[in-house]
Order: structure tokens, then C-alpha cells, then sequence
């Protein structure tokens, strides 16, 4: 067994084959610090949630300057001017009628808020809609609702029993040089047609990854497929939950998900980037519509949700100071993707890789193994242990390799985050 400390049980470990856990001190913007002094770049912003890359003197100020001001109240029947101003600077980067902000602590639990809104929306309405429509390869948190809505995997196998029943259809990821995608999307856009055709009163909404499935393997769709899967939404009447925890806030290239694609989604979940990570907090944002749903002096109507530290001041401070640096590195976060495009070209005809992919700033690609495609992929184990010593905090997902680093990234920064994938390719 590695030499784990005695007190601490780490996630998605696979305890007796993980490598010893590397120390880290200090960070700095990209860099982080480890206990033996070696420094290394966070290549994937730290679990996809540093968006500003590490001890950021303006969040840490912003936080400390609220802690002496207000570190918690309660958020029934009181209120305060973190919160406000946050949801007031979210919704404005938000297209149409999202303008009602739940907050909540993570990302599965934002979206368990966005499930059950969509199903008490049709019971409020005198509509008992029970069912979800959902997308293979998806990942949207480890509560039994997210775990539900989600790939049946390794992950939730244990649970199956406990897991509520949802319908599949195929996510349509895509690659350079794919020239399959267009009819793989009108077929499963007809799949849906039918499902919804047949069953106009079963289902309480839609919900997917827009863009990117994240931990999925970095799947990606185009956003010709969101507009045709947002046009299905409307013509039968259903829901549609936008799952951007992970794609929220830049990574995309725009604000949202649903900005570049220029659809309006009822739901939106928003996470892991909302505090440039250095607090939990998380959103649901609903649409006016769905609100007035609620908007009722009967009890049974009512949201009956919550969270100790909902809204927390400090969390939601955080939050505004990332929205300031936001606007900051909206140059780079718009950009990114070019060099990420100018990286990979390099990379296109390498024997080891294959489905080279980017969408704003993240870029993924798989390593060709004689092993089996997915998470479990052994090569993930190797990578793991020898990208520290190339400099660089690479976690793959399987055998799929991909980097979504900070905003503070220099173009030759990301350079030489390429420089140090090749190297590991090599050996």
C-alpha cells in the first residue's frame, strides 16, 4: 500500500496501486510548490477549478476583508450584499430568462437542485413527469441524483440498486477530422424526436454536458448539435438542464457553454470556477418561468431545499473577485484556443495519439494502447507518477491526456506544457 498518511482516505483512489501522494507547500499563479522545492505547472487548474491559478493576491484579499466583516448568516429570511451582487454579475453573462439564482455548496449538489426544480416544475403544474432523459459517457457528480443522471460505470456499479431509472441516448463527441459527427447527430436527434413523440407527458427534462463531458474522457460535441437538441426542447415541451460545473466560467471560450452555443437551456448548474477555487459554492439558475412555478403561498409548491452554509459571504466574496478577474483574462480565456490549435497540429500525425480534440481552453487527446479505451486504462497510472518529474501536474482520465490550465497561462507556458506531453510520450 502506498504511503498514504494514517488519518486521510483520498477520492477516486484505488488505495493499494495509487502512487504516494506528492506534498505541496505553497502555490503560485500556474506554479505549484512541493514539499521538497521542486516546482511544477498545474496543468489542469487543480481538478478544473483554479481558474486564476493559485494564491491570487485579489481573491485573497477579497476573502480576508469579508472574514472581518461577515463569515456567515443564516440565508432564510436574511439576506446580504455578497450574495446579491454575485447573482446579479452571474445572471448578466447569462442569455434570456435565467435570472433566478439558488445557491448551494458543489457541483453534484447544484445539479440534484436542478433535477428536482425540473421535476416539482411539472408537479406544481399538476404534471407527475418522473423520468430524465440523459447522455451515455456523462459525469455529473457522486450524489445517488447526479450518480443517476449519470454513465452507469465503475463508479456508480456498487449502487445500481439505489440508482433511479433514466433513458441514454448517444453523446455525440467529435474530433478533428471527423467527418461522421453531422449524421451521427441527426440520427440522435430522431431518436429523441421519437422518445418524445411517443411519451409527451413522461419526461421532466433534458440534461447534458453542453460542449465538453468532463470527466467522461473529455468528450466533445459541436454546438450545432446543442442548437438542434435545444429546438427538440422546445418544439415537444420539455426541460433542458445545462450540467456547466465544468464549463462554466471560460473554459469554452465564452463566459458559458450556452453563450457560445447561443442556446437559451431552462437550467443552468455552475461550479468549481464560480470561486477561482479557493471556496465551495455552487449555483442553480432558473429561468423566470420556472420560478413563477414556485412563486405560490401553498406549501406544498414551495422549494423545500437548503444548506447550512448557503450563500456564504465569504464563498460568495470569492466569487466576486472572480468575477472581476473574469473580465481581467477574457483576452486570454478567448484565446486560448488558437494556441491550443497551433500546439496540436505538431501532434496530428504522432503513432502514439489519436482524436485530437480542443474547445476553448481545454485540449484532449488519446494515447493509442494495446489496453482497452476508458478510465481504467493502466497508462493513466504511469503518467501520473512520472509528469512530476517532467515539471508538470497532469492527471489523465484513462488514457486520454488533456490540459485545462489557468488564465495566468503564458503562450509559452502552454508551450512547454506540449513539450513536456511529448517527452512523456517518448518514454
Amino acid at each position: 500500500m502506498p504511503d498514504f498518511h494514517r488519518n486521510v482516505w483520498y477520492p477516486f483512489t484505488i488505495l493499494k496501486e495509487a502512487p504516494t501522494p506528492v506534498k505541496v507547500e505553497k502555490g503560485d499563479g500556474l506554479w505549484l510548490e512541493l514539499e521538497d522545492g521542486r516546482r511544477i505547472m498545474d496543468c489542469i487548474s487543480s481538478w478544473w477549478v483554479n481558474i486564476h491559478g493559485h494564491a491570487h493576491p485579489k481573491m485573497a484579499k477579497a476573502i480576508a476583508d469579508q472574514a472581518k466583516k461577515l463569515e456567515q448568516v443564516i440565508f432564510a429570511n436574511f439576506t446580504h450584499d455578497p450574495a446579491e451582487r454575485l447573482a446579479e454579475q452571474v445572471t448578466a453573462q447569462l442569455p434570456g430568462e435565467l435570472n433566478r439564482v439558488f445557491f448551494s455548496d458543489d457541483g453534484s449538489t447544484a445539479v440534484e437542485v436542478a433535477m428536482k426544480m425540473a421535476y416539482q416544475y411539472w408537479h406544481n403544474q399538476g404534471e407527475e413527469r418522473t423520468k430524465f432523459i440523459c447522455f451515455e459517457g456523462a459525469y455529473h457528480g457522486d450524489t445517488f441524483g447526479a450518480m443517476s443522471a449519470g454513465e452507469r460505470s465503475v463508479f456508480t456499479e456498487v449502487f445500481e440498486d439505489l440508482l433511479f431509472d433514466v433513458d441514454f441516448l448517444p453523446y455525440p463527441d467529435t474530433w478533428m477530422d471527423d467527418d461522421t459527427v453531422g449524421d451521427r447527430e441527426d440520427k440522435i436527434i430522431r431518436q429523441l424526436e421519437k422518445m418524445l413523440d411517443e411519451n409527451p407527458e413522461t419526461y421532466a427534462g433534458i440534461i447534458i454536458e453542453p460542449l465538453i463531458q468532463g470527466a467522461g474522457g473529455m468528450r466533445m460535441c459541436r454546438e450545432d448539435f446543442l442548437q438542434k437538441l435545444h429546438w427538440v426542447n422546445r418544439q415537444f415541451d420539455t426541460l433542458l438542464i445545462f450540467d456547466e460545473v465544468m464549463t462554466g466560467f471560460g473554459r469554452t471560450g465564452d463566459w458559458f457553454a450556452c453563450r457560445r452555443a447561443q442556446v437559451e437551456p431552462d437550467l443552468i448548474a455552475v461550479a468549481k470556477g464560480l470561486t477561482g477555487g479557493f471556496l465551495p459554492l455552487s449555483l442553480t439558475i432558473a429561468s423566470d418561468t420556472i420560478f413563477e412555478a414556485f412563486n405560490s403561498s401553498d406549501p406544498i409548491k414551495t422549494f423545500w431545499h437548503g444548506h447550512s452554509y448557503t450563500a456564504n459571504p465569504i464563498g460568495c466574496a470569492a466569487g466576486l473577485a472572480s468575477m472581476e478577474l473574469m473580465h481581467e483574462n477574457e483576452p486570454v480565456f478567448s484565446e486560448m484556443e488558437q494556441w491550443h490549435r497551433e500546439e496540436l497540429e505538431p501532434l496530428r500525425d504522432h503513432p502514439k495519439l489519436k482524436k485530437h480534440r480542443v474547445t476553448g481552453t481545454i485540449a484532449a487527446m488519446e494515447i493509442d494502447t494495446e489496453d482497452a479505451d476508458g478510465y481504467l486504462n493502466p497508462v493513466a497510472n504511469k503518467i501520473k507518477k512520472e509528469c512530476v518529474d517532467k515539471g508538470l501536474l497532469i492527471r489523465p482520465l484513462g488514457n486520454v491526456v488533456y490540459l485545462m490550465p489557468p488564465y495566468c497561462t503564458t503562450r509559452e507556458q502552454l508551450s512547454k506544457m506540449y513539450q513536456g506531453i511529448k517527452k512523456l510520450l517518448e518514454e
